[in-house]
């Protein structure tokens, strides 16, 4: 599976549009999450309709101990490994969060898990000198804001993560691509208020994939999120503080 990538998180709908997308491409597939039937259903429908491998493991994001264990797993699986997608997250009650043991919840799985899983795959394709990281973080970090504050440091903190890689990875020719979405019509986001803009799954997939053969770091998705959240970011604090986002 020389040409394999790994999709963490790979149940969510973004994770299943961008394997889809990278399978129309010839990609073998590796599926990483907590839920095996689901897992088992997603690889036989990616290998029925594409033509492609698509193989699957268990992946429990807080149990950080168990990481290096499954990538290890994986990598015996697959042989070789082209890049990697994180695509896991959780956003979580957001008023619940407010209290630390949610709140720490939410932190966990969004940043220490994901750099956790991430450390093992960059140090893999270091050595190897070649491939991809694609990490889907959020519009969400650019920003704090009062309705997900907990959701939007860890966020942040994982964009921060992926430019420290992006700037340690690039001299050993290993791409590294934070992606940001804005609003994405997904469970995480069902019968939430005061959404606008709402992306489907599946374009989010395409262009996912599609940021491989451009030269863009850090990716906003869809586009105008880049200019909606320049304005956001140019608010100053004083008058920021007051807004009730």
């Amino acid at each position: 599976m020389a040409n394999a990538v790994m999709i963490v998180g790979a149940t969510s709908a973004i994770a299943r549009a961008t394997a889809a997308a990278f399978a129309a491409k010839g990609h073998d597939i590796y599926l990483a999450g907590r839920n095996a039937d689901e897992l088992g259903r997603i690889a036989a429908d990616l290998a029925i309709r594409y033509r492609i491998n698509a193989r699957w493991g268990i992946f429990i994001a807080e149990d950080m101990a168990s990481h290096a264990g499954f990538f290890n797993q994986a990598m015996a699986e697959m042989g070789e490994m082209r890049g990697v997608v994180l695509a896991m997250g959780m956003l979580g009650d957001q008023q619940a969060a407010r209290d630390f043991p949610l709140g720490a919840e939410v932190i966990m799985v969004n940043f220490t898990a994901a750099a956790s899983i991430l450390s093992h795959c960059a140090n893999y394709l270091e050595a190897r000198k070649q491939g991809f990281i694609i990490g889907i973080s959020s519009v969400a970090g650019d920003r704090g804001r009062q309705s997900n504050y907990p959701y939007g440091a860890a966020k942040a903190g994982l964009s921060a993560y992926l430019q420290g890689l992006r700037n340690r990875l690039f001299h050993s020719g290993v791409r590294v691509i934070t992606v940001k979405p804005g609003f994405v019509d997904t469970a995480m986001t069902y019968g939430m208020a005061g959404l606008f803009l709402v992306a489907s799954p599946q374009y989010m997939g395409e262009r996912i994939v599609a940021a491989l053969n451009k030269s863009a770091d850090v990716v906003y998705l869809p586009w105008f999120w880049r200019y909606i959240m320049l304005i956001i970011k140019n608010i100053p604090e004083a008058i920021f503080k007051k807004l009730k986002l």
